[in-house]
């Protein structure tokens, strides 16, 4: 079945500095903005607590069910932006996008993704945090 969403990186744009894309073109839909996920389970409580791969694979598992929940997937994302609190796991950031995202989505290209380093987060338990803009399906 044909995505709403489709990855693009145009030929004169500088290119993606990591595994993004620059643009994301939507066919004409609804869309939803998730709030920022952060690493907690079900029961509200943190997960991977300094484990900063834990605490990616969680915030990813929790967008991924409330995609479903919206009748969405990984492949309807318009827009990522991630929040760190650490500099020093930008890399450690790199590499677990490097190796989930291709169990999340079919690429080869996957949604543009601004990532900012911000002081802190709602609890400093947290290492991450993540939004997204999806395209809800027809």
């Amino acid at each position: 079945m044909p995505t709403a969403v489709t990855y693009l990186n145009p030929p004169n744009a500088a290119p993606a500095q990591s595994a993004y894309c620059q643009v994301a073109r939507v066919k004409p839909g609804e869309l939803a903005f998730v709030s920022g996920q952060v690493s907690v389970d079900a029961q509200g409580l943190v997960v991977g607590r300094g484990n900063f791969d834990n605490q990616f694979k969680q915030v990813f598992e929790n967008i991924g069910r409330i995609l479903h929940d919206l009748g969405a997937g990984y492949d309807d994302i318009v827009q990522m932006t991630s929040y760190l609190i650490e500099e020093g796991d930008i890399s450690g950031f790199r590499d677990a996008r490097a190796t989930h995202f291709p169990e999340w989505f079919t690429g080869p290209l996957f949604p543009p993704h601004t990532l900012l380093i911000v002081r802190a987060l709602a609890n400093p338990e947290f290492l991450l945090e993540v939004e997204v803009v999806a395209r809800l399906g027809d």
